[in-house]
């Protein structure tokens, strides 16, 4: 019985009290049930006040909040701003500064879910000085003794003066005049890799990459908590480069060396197991120069190239045993593994059996787990080892990265899983290089979640794959079922007899003319496969194409190919393609609102990508200049593709809805993505 009804109870005279308890307690049992209404009923009268206010409301009440104060709704698709809570809280606020740069800024923030800055282009304009009112930043002659209005030129940050632009900015061809505002929107994420052995290249050469290649270093974006904020050093109260993620310049990082390096700081290292101070970092230009990298540092110091993500030693100074490194990349989406938030990803039937830290044996947690359960990978540093995974009858294995981390696996030889039928193994955000996922045997299932298999298994050092031709999964399996969620694979080699299912993922297979998907002998056709919101790099052969939607296939035949088609299913008569680009020409089921709907739009909607190097920030991003029937033909008018899942036409819209709102009376606004 509860509190309230055992108050109630005593609240009553002894005398029923003690008739009750002759009788068996009927009277108690009938205020215990009073109170729990009355409780339901206080807790509701409770919530009604609660929803009076938006910070404490009901989700259903927030529309209606809205309402009263002429909110318009907005798509609510992506889960950053699939509640308008915060954007309804703030409405009187906006609306007090309705027409501010720093409100369409905010306003740029909270509906798309990316990082913006806006620019007042009339401010950047050359004019004739007044003597009234002299404006020294329009001067029309830059100080080219000044480097930082040099290394913003042609950015969202710029402050150098120009001519008059006449064109129309809404198709982001005009930018400066008088009624020119410009909105940039950076849709990239910097993420972090803490604690993360760095690639050693030989004795005093190391790479950020654990990968081994060139990779840029990113700005972690210092957030803005509040509309206005202080003025800085540019002389405006927008958002600045520390507020967006950017690559970092080399002459930005050794301008601010302390605001960059540090622990909590955009990267640091750790050499020997001792930290690096920044008194010992010096920024150089270590491109290769006939074969060898320039610019050696003085003895004693560590030259470090942000650009390129590299480090170097000298050659006088003792060669280091370990070199650590903590820093933040680019890409666009949480897709392939990383140190973002993978927990409901996670089987929550299976419990952590084992764990792994600095650098243990993973085989040896695996040899020790004898029934279902998890395997889980504590930390983001390199394992290399070539694993090996027999699995018994009714096992549920789970090998995971623990959340916020994204160990390395670096394969010596092929990762073997087979097992029996009824066995089922996940592999949870991992980055896999140097070796082939090989199922074989009678084996059941394999889930691949926020996976990494490298395209062309590793990457030399300027991001080119080392085997290009080489597979990243081969199923030998008859009977297996492969599932993939989040993913980015190099080319799959399936059995027919199997089954493949692939859902917000790349598929890369290095080139348009290589074979991205077929059976095991790089010809033939392999499993059925189902395919959802995803990319795939390369040509097609599959015995059935049980359902396509929402995916991009990049492919084309090479002079001479042997090849009928780019994109072959076996049986015709069976499955579905739908809102899918698929060249025009390849053997498939029923197309349904596909694109090229004919032979001569196919080099119209040929979709464009701002990179197909895997290791770039932008890899895989469809390019502004692609087509609207790519950018903006899937099934919900979000994109075709991998990132479909982020429904950036949407955020789009969303931005010019409130742009009709908020923009002053007499201006233009042109929307430019700067990442």
């Amino acid at each position: 019985m509860t509190d309230a009804a055992d108050r109630l109870y005593n609240l009553l005279p002894a005398v029923y009290r003690l008739r009750d308890a002759e009788r068996g307690e009927p009277l108690r049992a009938l205020l215990a049930v009073i109170a729990e209404h009355v409780a339901a009923l206080e807790e509701n009268l409770a919530q009604l006040y609660d929803d009076q206010f938006i910070e404490t409301s009901a989700d259903w009440v927030v529309p209606y909040i809205g309402d009263l104060i002429g909110y318009r709704a907005l798509h609510g698709v992506v889960p950053q701003i699939s509640s308008p809570r915060a954007e309804v809280a703030n409405t009187i606020a906006y609306r007090r500064r309705k027409g501010t740069a720093s409100v369409l800024e905010q306003l740029a923030r909270d509906v798309t879910g990316w990082d913006a800055r806006v620019v007042e282009f009339f401010q950047l304009l050359a004019t004739t000085q007044y003597m009234n009112h002299i404006r020294p930043r329009a001067i029309v002659t830059p100080d080219l003794r000044k480097w930082e209005p040099l290394e913003r030129l042609n950015t969202a940050f710029e402050t150098t003066a120009h001519t008059l632009d006449v064109r129309n900015i809404s198709s982001q061809r005009g930018k400066y005049n008088i009624p020119n505002i410009g909105i940039f929107l950076f849709r990239l994420h910097a993420y972090p890799l803490t604690n993360s052995p760095a690639f050693q290249l030989d004795a005093h050469r190391f790479l950020f990459s654990p990968l081994g290649s060139n990779t840029p270093l990113f700005n972690r974006p210092e957030t803005e908590k509040e509309i206005i904020h202080p003025s800085t050093a540019l002389g405006t109260s927008l958002a600045t480069p520390r507020n967006v993620p950017l690559p970092i310049s080399r002459r930005v990082l050794n301008e601010s060396l302390a605001e960059f390096y540090g622990r909590d700081q955009n990267f640091f290292l750790r050499v020997n197991g001792a930290d690096v101070d920044a008194s010992q970092i010096v920024v150089c230009d270590l491109s290769d120069a006939n074969g060898v990298w320039g610019h050696e540092p003085d003895a004693g110091k560590i030259a470090v190239d942000p650009a390129l993500g590299r480090v170097a030693f000298n050659t006088s100074d003792a060669a280091p045993d370990s070199v650590v490194v903590s820093y933040h990349y680019g890409f666009s989406a949480d897709m392939g593994g990383g140190e973002y938030n993978r927990a409901d990803s996670f089987d929550d039937a299976l419990s952590v059996a084992q764990t792994v830290n600095d650098g243990d044996s993973i085989q040896n947690a695996l040899d020790a787990l004898m029934e279902s359960g998890a395997v889980e990978i504590g930390d983001s540093a390199r394992y290399a080892e070539t694993l090996s995974l027999n699995v018994p009858a009714n096992t549920n294995l789970e090998l995971r990265a623990a959340n916020h981390t994204r160990p390395h696996l670096a394969l010596g030889g092929d990762l073997l899983v087979k097992g029996d039928a009824s066995a089922q193994v996940t592999l949870n955000g991992f980055l896999v290089s140097g070796g082939t996922l090989h199922v074989s045997g009678n084996f059941g299932t394999l889930r691949l979640r926020h996976c990494t298999l490298v395209p062309g298994q590793t990457l030399d050092t300027n991001g080119a794959p080392v085997s290009p031709d080489a597979a990243s999964l081969i199923v030998d399996a008859p009977n297996a079922v492969i599932e993939m969620d989040r993913c980015i694979v190099g080319a799959l080699r399936v059995v027919e007899s199997a089954r493949v299912v692939i859902t917000n993922s790349i598929v890369d297979a290095t080139d348009e003319t290589r074979v991205a998907y077929s059976a095991l002998d790089g010809e033939s056709a392999g499993a059925p496969i189902t395919i959802k919101n995803s990319t795939v790099i390369g040509k097609i052969h599959t015995r059935e194409m049980e359902l396509a939607s929402n995916s991009i296939f990049l492919a084309r035949l090479a002079e001479g190919d042997v090849w009928n088609a780019p994109v072959i299913s076996a049986r015709k008569q069976a499955g579905c393609v739908r809102f899918s680009y698929v060249p025009f020409f390849s053997q498939t089921p029923r197309r349904y609102r596909c694109q090229p709907t004919k032979p001569s739009d196919q080099a119209r909607v040929h979709p464009q990508f701002n990179s197909l190097r895997y290791g770039d920030a932008t890899y895989c991003q469809l390019s502004q200049r692609a087509a609207l029937e790519i950018r903006a033909g899937a099934d919900d008018a979000a994109e075709m593709g991998a990132f479909h899942d982020l429904y950036q036409p949407q955020r789009e819209s969303n931005l010019r809805t409130r742009l009709d709102e908020y923009l002053r009376f007499g201006l233009d606004a042109g929307i430019f993505y700067k990442s």
